[in-house]
């Protein structure tokens, strides 16, 4: 009989504030699943038999230290494994130092799988490497995982594209948080059997943090508590906007900076902007010279996640570019307008409270008046229900397992099928 080691070894990839909220729920789901199988019974021989060890790697894209920290804390993630510390520079750059980086540590743990998850350099990066790596002779290498698959904004100017894009073709298995994922990924031509249609680990985070965000005192440091006699939303807080701002083709332009403030004025006349302004986007505000034209717009440091999800939640109305925002005002229930020419989340738009207000002053005022007229009526989206990193996880362990025993019988189209790279004739990967 095949031996076939016990302990199988995924390796996790983060490297900006948007993965950890994604990684979280895979790490927790990961741990879950490791306790249930140490509390059954096994012979000593067989101690350890289907666990997984986990490796977090830290690319260190985000260099901002307290910031990582404090989202770290707040979604209680293990300290990493591994800190790469690329920190900032060009996409070229950064990318080129992660992958030099990574590749020496992949190397030495020589992982079962590389998951990584959403559209950062980080996330390109290591899947180039993982997908070209090569642990022995025979060429043998980590399944590489994408966790938020799929997604498309068919702008190929958004960085964010190409990094998707690129990762999905060179990844093994392709986890999609919507439909649209689903319906890109065989558009482009990628075998059915790798896309998986799993949920949002997003929406998995928010869901297991909704309770611990609203013990948050960020309201009460704001001044955003309810007042006797003040003008109150009805949700136990006054009527304020939050705003969030920080793609380069946004902030990086001043006549677009501009557009957006002018589309937000009249909002600004009818409620308090809050503003958690990232330093980079402080110093073009300084740069550009638009504090004049930043009146009803209240800026403040950067927040915590569990800060920043009690005042999204509490919130009157979002603006926001962000493309994870758009997911979790949809989850929230909170009316939400997207200063973008498109968004890569449709779901957001046809089943959330999402509307595109371009970036202009006009379509943004006109996007603003429509929310705050006739929210859109909001359902929440397919397996969105906080159980998507089990999923994950579910699938991700039948694949190395199958995987192993493929190449233990050293059938090379054995090993094709446990990749999921055949036509789809066999059916060893789960579905």
């Amino acid at each position: 009989m095949l031996a076939v080691k016990k302990l199988m070894k995924i390796m996790l990839i983060v490297g900006a504030r948007p993965n950890f909220m994604k990684a979280a729920p895979i790490i927790a789901a990961i741990e879950e699943r490791n306790q249930k199988l140490a509390g059954v019974a096994q012979p000593s021989a067989c101690a350890g038999a289907g666990q997984a060890k986990l490796v977090l790697v830290h690319t260190g894209q985000h260099y901002d230290q307290a910031m990582s920290d404090s989202f770290f804390a707040d979604l209680r993630l293990p300290k990493p494994d591994v800190h790469l510390g690329v920190g900032s520079g060009s996409h070229a750059s950064q990318t080129a130092e992660i992958m030099r980086r990574f590749e020496e540590v992949l190397m030495r743990e020589q992982a079962d799988a590389v998951v990584v998850v959403g559209d950062v350099n980080s996330t390109v990066a290591c899947a180039l490497v993982a997908a070209k790596a090569a642990f022995n002779s025979e060429g043998s290498r980590p399944l590489v995982a994408h966790v938020e698959a799929g997604l498309r904004s068919f702008d190929r100017t958004m960085p964010e594209e190409t990094n998707r894009v690129v990762t999905d073709h060179v990844s093994d298995l392709l986890f999609v948080s919507e439909q649209s994922g689903v319906d890109n990924l065989l558009r482009e031509g990628i075998a059915p059997l790798q896309i998986h249609f799993v949920g949002n680990t997003m929406i998995d985070s928010l869901l297991a943090s909704q309770a611990k965000a609203e013990r948050s005192n960020v309201l009460q440091s704001l001044g955003l508590r309810k007042s006797e006699g003040g003008d109150d939303s009805g949700n136990g807080t006054a009527r304020y906007a939050l705003l969030t701002l920080h793609r380069p083709s946004n902030v990086d332009n001043r006549g677009t900076f501009m557009s957006i403030l002018e589309g937000l004025e009249e909002l600004s006349q009818l409620c308090p902007i809050i503003f958690p302004v990232h330093p980079r986007t402080r110093a073009r505000i300084s740069e550009f010279q638009l504090e004049d034209s930043m009146r009803g717009i209240r800026l403040v440091s950067p927040l915590g996640y569990l800060d920043f999800l009690c005042l999204m939640k509490n919130a009157f109305l979002v603006v926001t570019d962000s493309g994870g925002i758009q997911e979790e005002t949809t989850c929230l229930r909170v009316p939400c307008v997207t200063v973008r020419e498109n968004t890569e989340r449709p779901v957001t738009l046809t089943h959330g409270s999402n509307v595109m207000g371009g970036t202009s002053g006009d379509s943004i005022r006109q996007a603003v008046r429509k929310q705050i007229d006739a929210p859109k009526t909001v359902s929440c989206p397919e397996k969105w229900d906080g159980f998507a990193a089990a999923r994950i996880v579910e699938v991700l362990i039948t694949a190395i397992q199958t995987r192993r025993l493929a190449t233990a019988g050293s059938s090379p189209s054995s090993v094709d099928r446990a990749r999921g790279t055949t036509d789809g004739s066999e059916h060893l990967q789960v579905q």
